[in-house]
């Protein structure tokens, strides 16, 4: 089998520099470097912004290259263009590419759905000073879980900011906390808290490796697939099959 011709768009930043330094070592890949990356990739690897992306999302679909998107901080408007191109071509779009938080959140939906509504959600992520956006992708990801195992909308139950006196904690609201500091690559701890006990499911990332890996392995994966919208855990629920 020819190695898969991989483009990374978003070379220069964190995540992209390290899928690229892991591409060099990877027999199984070619990096792909054309100036017309689209036209010569068998798939796209995307770790810029919400703007460029959706950009990249359209000649992705006019050249029918799959695409990987590990992009945060996608409006509504994007995440309906994603829907609308996934019918075109094979889309993976992943808040975190971990594996590791893909399992995360199948837990956190099932607990979720599995206790009362007497118990509290409160999730907290912390991550490097130089981050800019808060919660992460991955906390809200998390979030969005916990809501669907509960049957609600997160946007109808959740509450980013608290300051000042903000009165009794309303029953079902699902809390965020954010931290920065340091090089911290990325902790997320979601915990169930209930009168008598409490359920606590965490995952730290040590190194941005783990995520530039997991981006690696979704694209290989999805070079083969059909066109649709898919997640970090399709892949891989696959791998288990």
């Amino acid at each position: 089998m020819k190695p898969y011709k991989i483009g990374v768009l978003g070379s220069t930043g964190r995540m992209g520099s390290t899928i690229l330094k892991l591409l060099e070592q990877d027999d199984t890949c070619v990096i792909s470097s054309s100036a017309d990356v689209f036209a010569v990739s068998d798939v796209i690897i995307d770790f810029t912004n919400p703007a460029i992306t959706n950009a990249h999302v359209k000649l992705a679909v006019e050249h029918k290259v799959p695409i990987v998107i590990g992009t945060t901080g996608l409006t509504e408007d994007q995440k309906n263009n994603l829907i609308i191109a996934s019918k075109n071509i094979p889309i993976i779009w992943a808040a975190n590419t971990s594996f590791g938080i893909a399992i995360l959140s199948n837990l956190v939906e099932e607990v979720a759905r599995l206790l009362d509504i007497s118990f509290d959600i409160e999730i907290n992520e912390t991550h490097h000073r130089h981050k800019v956006d808060a919660p992460s992708g991955t906390a809200l990801s998390l979030g969005e879980a916990a809501a669907i195992g509960r049957s609600v909308k997160l946007n109808d139950v959740a509450c980013y900011t608290r300051h000042g006196n903000i009165g009794p904690r309303p029953v079902g609201q699902i809390g965020f906390s954010t931290q920065r500091g340091g090089t911290m690559v990325g902790e997320h701890t979601v915990r169930f808290i209930g009168d008598e006990e409490s359920i606590e499911l965490t995952h730290k990332g040590y190194s941005r490796d783990l995520y530039a890996k997991g981006a690696i392995r979704a694209a290989k994966w999805i070079v083969a697939n059909k066109p649709g919208l898919y997640k970090i855990s399709d892949v891989l629920t696959s791998h288990i099959s």
